[in-house]
């Protein structure tokens, strides 16, 4: 019997996630609806910038800049930020948050190694809240990860809920993946894989998806919208960096085959190792 309170632990994988930063045009309106929607609450306060996050864990920077230009959907940068729950009954009760607020979900999928619910900010920036399934479900026979994009059973989901509601945002909910848009998958590859240190963990058409110590994937890069994608505008709204947490090894080598602890991917996409 698979034991349900399975977890991947995280914080054991060389690379993570540890925050994401968003350049937006109106600072007040995006920090309102991830505080208001996502449950997300202020952590700092500087100027023009906003963090947020847990009541003891930064996840994500916003930058406020009326001056930049709308972000175009079509070239690189982020198709979602990823917010992992701790609970599928986490999963469940912010499904009824949202369904009683009239947010809009653009999808809901069931991915064989999680169930996802799917969304955009009010700039269009991409968001996945879901919850992972036990790692044991995760492989075939054969050790490889399977994933899929099925159609998600709602009406079991919110059976988990057990009549509770959403209080905002749980404490051990972290950012579990970030989702890009590239250029080129093989290109992609070559960097995510041969230059960070990725393994490539599973392949869907137009998309690679890069786990490290064994998770479904911490990063992935599709081409459905980008194809051929040029370099990243800096003056639009969008994607500003993804910073990274990395054990010393990981940090090493990584240090070594890209230069520093601050590197760009191959369409611009900026990323900072955590100190």
């Amino acid at each position: 019997m698979t034991n349900s309170t399975e977890k991947f632990d995280m914080n054991a994988a060389p690379i993570r996630i540890d925050t994401v930063r968003l350049r937006v045009r109106d600072l007040d309106a995006v920090s309102s609806f991830y505080q208001d929607v996502l449950g997300l609450v202020p952590l700092a306060e500087a100027g023009s910038s906003v963090t947020l996050g847990t009541e003891e864990t930064p996840l994500l920077h916003l930058d406020g800049d009326p001056a930049l230009r709308p972000r175009d959907p079509k070239q690189a940068g982020l198709f979602h930020t990823a917010f992992l729950l701790p609970s599928r009954g986490d999963l469940a009760r912010w499904l009824g948050h949202v369904a009683e607020t009239d947010v809009r979900l653009q999808g809901a999928s069931d991915h064989i190694v999680s169930e996802a619910l799917y969304l955009a900010d009010p700039e269009g920036n991409g968001i996945e809240v879901y919850v992972d399934r036990p790692p044991s479900q995760w492989r075939d026979s054969a050790g490889d990860i399977r994933m899929a994009t099925d159609p998600l059973d709602l009406q079991d989901l919110m059976r988990t809920a057990q009549g509770r509601t959403w209080t905002g945002f749980p404490i051990g909910g972290i950012v579990g993946h970030v989702h890009l848009q590239v250029g080129d998958t093989k290109e992609a590859d070559r960097f995510y894989r041969d230059a960070l240190g990725f393994d490539i963990a599973a392949t869907y058409p137009g998309a690679s998806f890069y786990g490290s110590g064994g998770y479904h994937h911490q990063l992935a890069g599709n081409i459905w919208n980008s194809r051929q994608a040029g370099t990243r505008d800096a003056s639009e709204a969008g994607l500003s960096e993804i910073t990274l947490g990395v054990d010393p090894t990981a940090r090493q080598a990584i240090t070594q085959r890209l230069g520093g602890d601050r590197f760009s991917d191959p369409w611009g996409t900026a990323f900072a190792l955590a100190q």
